[in-house]
This record gives C-alpha cells, structure tokens and sequence, in this order.
C-alpha cells in the first residue's frame, strides 16, 4: 500500500514535454489501469481514445485551444506527443464521476510508468461539434457520449513539479 500512496502523493500535473513518443505497451498498460477504475455499479460506462497520430493530435490541440479563447498556435496540450481521450456514456447517471474516476486512474498509472500527464479540460465541448461527433462516428463509436477530459501523457521536458503543501483544512473528523 505504501507504493501506491507514494505514487498518490507524488504525482503532479505537467506542463512540458517532450516530443518522444512514449511505447505503445508503456500506453497500453496506463490505458488498462484507467479500465479498471470503480465505476457506478460496475456499468463502465466512459471509454478511451489512445491519440498518437501527431495530424490528430495538433487537430484536438487547435480545436481545443479555439474554445479556451487563446490565441492561434498555442499548444493547451503541452506539447505532448499523446492524448488519452476519455468519453463517457451519457444514458447511466454516473457518467461524469466514472469518467473522472478515468482520468485519475490513466493520471497515476502513467506517473507509475515514469511519464507525466496533465489533465486537459474542454472535451466536453469539442465532442459537442459536429466535426468530432463526426469523428467518433468513423471510429465506430455510437450513442451520447459526453467529453470528460483530456489526459496529455508524455517524457517530462526538464524537471517534474515539486509537491506543493497541503492545506490546513483538507480534513473534519466527525468522531
């Protein structure tokens, strides 16, 4: 249990990769610990998008970066080389928490494997145009699914985040 509170304790978010592309087994791996996440009544009912092909890729980054409102040419993806997108199923009522759930699970995993991630947000939205509805329709992938975010994962560019203090109020014991 220590290893994995360390990994908890350790993990930050980052903001600079490098262009490396990290091995498809090294992303499998980080994509299996996202499948075993807790979902509501074990539904599974997000899914993820393994994002390696760079067209792609800087497609979901200037998409992404049109609906943050910063100007043409900037990366919100941090210039890493891959993007695990996670979906989930709008139609089971967990949909958000599992999803999130994803996200934090694909986070840990890929900081285990030695890479850095970054949660992106404003998946929601991109999958809410019709040009990404469009591509998930040409993956096979069918019904309402809703955005949850992006997980940026690649080699961290310089040093990794320092852990920062916990807040004096994170915690009430009610006894």
């Amino acid at each position: 249990m220590n290893d994995v509170l360390d990994q908890i304790k350790s993990r930050r978010s980052v903001r600079k990769y490098k262009a490396e592309m990290p091995s498809k087994e090294v992303i499998e791996k980080i994509i299996e610990a996202g499948t075993y996440t807790a979902t509501g009544m074990n539904r599974q009912s997000p899914i993820i998008i393994a994002v390696t092909n760079k067209e792609i890729r800087d497609r979901l980054s200037a998409a992404n970066c049109k609906i943050g409102g910063w100007n043409e040419g900037f990366d919100p993806f941090y210039g890493a080389p891959a993007i695990l997108i996670v979906l989930a199923n709008k139609e089971m009522p967990t949909y958000i928490y599992d999803g999130s759930m994803v996200m934090g699970n694909l986070m840990l995993a890929a900081h285990a494997e030695g890479l850095g991630s970054c949660w992106i947000h404003r998946a929601k939205e991109e999958f809410e145009t019709p040009e990404w509805k469009e591509w998930l329709h040409s993956l096979g992938i069918e019904g309402e699914y809703e955005g949850i975010g992006h997980v940026a994962l690649g080699y961290v560019e310089g040093e990794y985040p320092k852990t920062q203090a916990r807040k004096e109020d994170w915690l009430y014991f009610v006894e």
